[in-house]
């Protein structure tokens, strides 16, 4: 291998994305919420965007389509990548300064927010602060608090909160106390670590502190409650044969009736696996949906997109009027005029992100009547290859149309993802939607004798008489993925 320096001249063919294409291709993808807080991003940066507010009496009707969009607009199909650099295109300049004529100035004292308007946006956003959820008490602050009913020597105190801040969101301590203090540790400060770690357990919620399941549930039992001794008895040494429901096990080795044994189980199923889980909040995502699905007179579905959230953008006329004047200086004009470009692709990666999301929404629909008429069993199989092909647009274009994005349909609300679906083919030789499978498959499940449930294999047998054709792997897969049980831990005792 040689090394040098020196100038090589080299001729390479390679595909460069335009900006405008790559920013259509972002517009798209975006949720209509994180669409919004795009456009108010855009307004604060670029002084030429301007909203038209509804009913306006100040600003015509919306204009032409043919008016409002730039001839050079990028293609849907995002397969054809445009190879330029982006450069301004003077004719197309030029007719983005006689866009819009029929737009008034309307940039004169009207248009200034007067200084009650200002106080009162002021006090808006002060009353929105003031109405916010306080921070709830987290489990660690929770547990810290009760240390101060005891009266602990410092070093004490210090250790239990040591371990208190050391606990997983379940309350339980995921590690040994000889890794918490460290290699260093001697055996009086392992000693307090002990002294800490029991003080913790008597904390409140019952259960906390614990190093495993075992003691968690241990942990939890109280003198008094009903089949104290067998639930110790039963979760200090037959833990692993409840899991697996191994019952005649149990009463074998202990002497209990089956009976008792179904009795105590139901008193450990009030225990909880989970003492921290109170204090966990998992807070729903807002979900806004993109589209809506409504029946016309005909009884078809059609689709629209949630528009009004989404403000109408034009450019406005106050700066096209600068730059066309002649009085701005050279350097004011190029500023202007990258803005009014800018603004123009937003604007036109905006409608193109409308027309396709209606598109590609529209296919998918006259797709899944069936779905929307009977519900989630009459689902059929879809691959986004074939709504890509029926709607004349890239694959990848569907995947972004539909990313992240949620459809309000007579049956409620879901994501736009949920009606692609894979299937397998029946005896009769039709397709039929692995929704429909694992749904047909609960159904048998659900039915079953609690007492001899069904194997694997006999579930296998049971959907081929339904006319549907899986592996056993594949059911079985199915069924671990839906948590149901294995044959043997379904099964109920007598």
């Amino acid at each position: 291998m040689r090394l040098s320096l020196g100038q090589e001249l080299r001729m390479v063919q390679k595909q460069v994305l335009a900006p405008r294409m790559i920013q259509s291709m972002e517009i798209l993808q975006l949720p209509i919420l994180a669409l919004q807080e795009r456009i108010e991003q855009e307004m604060s940066e670029n002084p030429v965007l301007d909203i038209q507010e509804e009913n306006d009496p100040d600003l015509p009707t919306e204009p032409e389509e043919d008016e409002r969009l730039s001839p050079d607009a990028p293609t849907e199909e995002e397969r054809e990548l445009v190879i330029d650099d982006g450069a301004d295109n003077k004719d197309d300049f030029e007719r983005l300064m006689n866009m819009d004529e029929q737009w008034p100035d309307h940039f004169d004292e009207r248009s200034r927010p007067s200084r009650g308007e200002i106080e009162a946006a002021g006090e808006r956003k002060l009353d929105a602060m003031a109405n916010m959820a306080a921070r709830p008490q987290s489990l660690q602050d929770y547990l810290h608090d009760q240390l101060g009913w005891f009266d602990l020597e410092g070093e004490l105190k210090a250790m239990a909160d040591r371990i208190i801040y050391n606990l997983d969101p379940s309350g339980r301590l995921p590690s040994r106390l000889e890794d918490l203090l460290g290699a260093d540790a001697g055996e009086e400060e392992l000693a307090l670590a002990e002294r800490a770690l029991a003080l913790v357990q008597k904390l409140d919620p019952p259960g906390v502190g614990a190093r495993d399941l075992r003691e968690c549930l241990l942990l939890q039992l109280t003198p008094g409650m009903a089949f104290y001794e067998q639930l110790q008895t039963l979760i200090a040494h037959h833990l692993e044969d409840l899991e697996h429901n191994r019952l005649p096990a149990i009463a074998r080795r202990t002497g209990y009736s089956i009976e008792l044994i179904r009795q105590v189980i139901g008193e450990l199923r009030k225990l909880s696996l989970n003492p921290g889980g109170d204090f966990t909040e998992v807070p729903a995502a807002p979900v806004t949906p993109d589209v809506f699905v409504e029946p016309d007179d005909e009884g078809r579905y059609q689709v629209r997109l949630e528009d009004r959230r989404t403000p109408r953008l034009f450019i406005s006329p106050y700066y096209r009027k600068l730059f066309q004047s002649g009085n701005a200086n050279e350097e004011t004009r190029e500023y202007i005029k990258r803005k009014i470009h800018s603004a123009q692709w937003l604007i036109d990666s905006i409608e193109q992100r409308r027309n396709t999301l209606t598109r590609v929404s529209q296919a998918i629909v006259d797709h899944q009547t069936e779905f929307l008429d009977r519900g989630p069993e009459a689902i059929e199989p879809l691959k986004m290859q074939q709504i890509a092909d029926k709607v004349g647009v890239h694959v990848t274009t569907v995947s972004r149309a539909v990313d992240d994005k949620w459809i309000q349909t007579p049956r409620g609300i879901f994501p736009l993802k949920r009606f692609f679906c894979g299937g397998t083919v029946s005896a009769d030789g039709e397709e039929v939607a692995w929704d429909a499978v694992r749904l047909k498959l609960q159904e048998i499940i659900d039915n079953e004798d609690k007492q001899h449930p069904k194997s694997d294999e006999q579930l296998v047998r049971d959907l081929a008489a339904e006319g549907i054709t899986v592996a056993r792997r594949t059911v079985t897969k199915y069924r671990k993925a839906m948590n149901i049980p294995s044959s043997r831990q379904r099964r109920q005792w007598g």
